[in-house]
């Protein structure tokens, strides 16, 4: 079929498509917020090795993207990038490397890839905005995982500057949402609250929480954060990057989180905060003015809402759930 006038026809790669946010973006544009001059085109880590510069550009070849939403990472809690900060560094430089490297080769319209919070400063004032991305260290914590996401930022002023290559990111608060990695040591704050309390509630044991539940986080479902990304893709068009976050009054503190999830699953059984256990950054609280200025108008998903369907999910899909 032809064409309507004046619709160029958009392939759209997403790398890591397999994960939250790929899922969720998957289900967003299945859900009617796709258009038709637009494919899209998922692919995960069994179709091609991103740390693999050959394999890489395959990937390419194979599906000639003109846009590419970049998500594919090594990814994981406080507790496993304790452990292999070196780790997290080498994989994640090697992944982004190629991929921005193949999008300019292959003449890739536009790119946009996923950073995190984690990557501010750690010594900082608050609320974090855009322009502080580069004023200081990283928390010790997670340092190799959050200076690799910090050099997509450099590459993509990088390549706009000596290519005119319209790369750009997103900073996402605290992500959660159905197919998240649900598992206790090395998954997320949320999904591993929630985790947790179906086995409490399955065991008849009580729940024990790391930490003090004190820490603050602003926590954005992974639908309302891939609706926000075919905004990015086909709006944006600065190379600075985005905050892409609920407002700083719906900051929770980790024992809200708990509670909302006990709530959800009904749990009927006792609350344990174990303050032996690191509670890694006490707060980040990020501005999504920059967001606010250009949507002033989007409409979040309460809290409750979203880890009420969270953990509905959950239930249903415990067997295939990733944990």
């Amino acid at each position: 079929m032809a064409e309507p006038a004046g619709m160029k026809p958009k392939r759209i790669l997403v790398t890591g498509g397999t994960g939250l946010v790929g899922r969720a973006i998957e289900k967003v544009v299945a859900d009617g917020e796709g258009r038709p001059d637009e494919e899209w085109i998922f692919v995960c880590s069994k179709d091609a090795d991103l740390t693999n510069a050959a394999e890489t550009r395959a990937l390419y070849e194979k599906h000639r993207p003109t846009h590419v939403i970049h998500l594919a990472a090594l990814v994981g809690g406080l507790f496993k990038n304790l452990k292999y900060n070196l780790d997290f560094w080498r994989k994640n430089m090697h992944i982004n490397d190629n991929v921005l490297h193949s999008a300019y080769e292959f003449g890739v319209q536009k790119v946009v890839s996923c950073l995190s919070t984690c990557i501010f400063p750690d010594k900082t004032t608050y609320p974090i905005d855009e322009t502080m991305i580069h004023n200081g260290p990283p928390h010790s914590s997670n340092f190799g995982y959050s200076y690799a996401k910090r050099m997509i930022d450099v590459q993509n002023r990088g390549y706009f500057e000596q290519h005119g290559c319209r790369f750009t990111a997103v900073i996402p608060t605290n992500v959660f949402g159905p197919h998240d990695n649900y598992n206790i040591e090395d998954g997320h704050v949320l999904p591993g609250l929630i985790h947790k309390v179906y086995l409490a509630k399955k065991n008849g044991t009580a729940l024990t929480v790391w930490g003090t539940g004190k820490p603050r986080r602003q926590f954005i479902y992974s639908l309302d954060l891939a609706w926000l990304f075919l905004w990015v893709l086909r709006e944006y068009e600065e190379v600075e990057p985005i905050i892409l976050s609920v407002g700083e009054e719906d900051e929770v503190s980790i024992r809200e989180a708990a509670e909302s999830v006990v709530e959800a699953m009904d749990f009927k059984g006792e609350l344990i905060f174990d303050t032996t256990k690191s509670d890694g950054q006490f707060k980040k609280t990020a501005s999504n003015g920059k967001l606010r200025r250009c949507l002033p108008d989007f409409q979040f998903t309460p809290f409750k809402q979203a880890v009420k369907e969270t953990c509905d999910w959950f239930n249903v899909h415990y067997a295939i759930a990733r944990k």
